[in-house]
């Protein structure tokens, strides 16, 4: 077992693989929805680890690398505009639009910041009055409630020149969306238990019995992440389709009410474009009309931009779980992290910078050459 030894606790792996190779007696696919565990999974090799018939498939749960190109256009369109001081997480400075990346705007003299939070952005149009600050808001359940909480903020203290250019997406409407595809393989899920720990886990029990899929809330530690799979894996093999929480330490029930409720106030459930995907139904948010003279997009009049997919990148049917990175042709040879084609390469949760980053592309060469 080639990573036994990196787990913090290797007895435990041992004994959680253990039962997951006793109990498998066929093939199972099992996607993760959560670019993290994506990156402990590859990381510490624990899909080499499973019995050779249980697959992780690598699900669309990299926030940004979901964000539609036409997104990440229109922020490059507003970034570049004078009198704009357009603030964002690291991650998204080198995700290519379509024929440039923040970073480049930058370097034409754009004023374009990184920063930690987005109370970081509010502070600075509280700052610079005479500017307009705009904050890329992107992410999933998780990073909603702190964005949600600058937009609140901005409003009760009349900040007016402050804006945000809102990506948020929800996870239970693209778990539908997958298992709803014609070439769905997915028999089982792993939920991300960040999500889960402010949403609660209301949504999934309708999903799990509609189409009859286990689905386990877990970590992202690579003891959850087994864990998670062992639950899984037990629950397929007896028949069984339960909402199971693997992750209860972290994930009550009800999630975070405080959060929803704010959740609830300042955003609005609106259908949303997933970058190599497409439109899936309710599954983004956009700002309230309470809160639209805040929004980015309206303010700034880019909401004619719609920008087409590269045909060379495959980075949405690794989203989807269609095929492995690298399965695609341009993977570590034209598509690197020095030169992306897609999200998935850029961001550090990519399904594609992870088989990148922990030497994959040499596993693909060693089982070309063997073959």
């Amino acid at each position: 077992m080639r990573y036994l030894d990196e787990f913090s606790d290797p007895e435990l792996a041992r004994k959680l693989l253990d039962d997951i190779h006793a109990t498998a007696t066929r093939p199972w696919a099992l996607m993760e929805v959560c670019g993290g565990q994506t990156h402990s999974i590859i990381r510490h090799g624990i899909d080499q680890l499973l019995p050779d018939g249980i697959e992780m498939i690598h699900g669309p749960g990299c926030p940004v690398c979901v964000t539609p190109l036409e997104l990440i256009d229109k922020a490059l369109e507003i970034a570049s505009r004078p009198g704009v001081i357009f603030c964002s997480f690291g991650d998204m400075l080198r995700v290519p639009g379509s024929g440039r990346d923040l970073f480049r705007v930058k370097s034409q003299g754009g004023d374009v910041r990184v920063v930690y939070s987005p109370l970081d952005a509010l502070r600075i149009a509280r700052e610079n009055p005479d500017r307009e600050v705009v904050f890329f808001g992107i992410g999933f359940e998780t990073t909603a409630p702190p964005n949600a909480m600058a937009v609140h903020q901005a409003h009760r203290l009349g900040v007016t020149n402050f804006s945000m250019l809102v990506s948020h997406v929800r996870v239970p409407p693209a778990i539908e969306a997958i298992m709803e595809s014609p070439t769905c393989r997915v028999q089982a899920f792993l939920a991300a238990g960040h999500v889960c720990s402010v949403m609660g886990l209301a949504e999934y029990p309708a999903l799990v019995d509609r189409y009859r899929v286990p689905i386990v809330v877990t970590g992202f530690e690579p003891l959850d992440v087994l864990e998670g799979i062992r639950r899984a894996v037990h629950q397929l093999e007896k028949g069984e389709a339960r909402l199971d929480n693997a992750y209860a330490r972290v994930v009550p029930e009800a999630g975070n009410p405080a959060a929803r409720e704010l959740l609830s106030d300042v955003f609005q459930t609106v259908d949303r474009r997933w970058r190599g995907i497409g439109t899936i139904s309710g599954s983004g948010w956009r700002l309230a009309e309470k809160y639209r003279a805040f929004d980015a997009e309206y303010r700034f009049a880019v909401g004619h931009i719609d920008t087409a997919e590269s045909s060379v990148c495959r980075s949405g049917e690794v989203l989807q779980g269609f095929i492995k990175p690298r399965e695609c042709a341009a993977f570590g040879t034209t598509c690197t992290p020095r030169t992306p084609l897609g999200a998935t390469m850029v961001s550090s949760e990519g399904a594609c910078a992870a088989y990148y980053l922990y030497r994959r592309l040499e596993t693909a060469r060693e089982e070309t050459s063997v073959g």
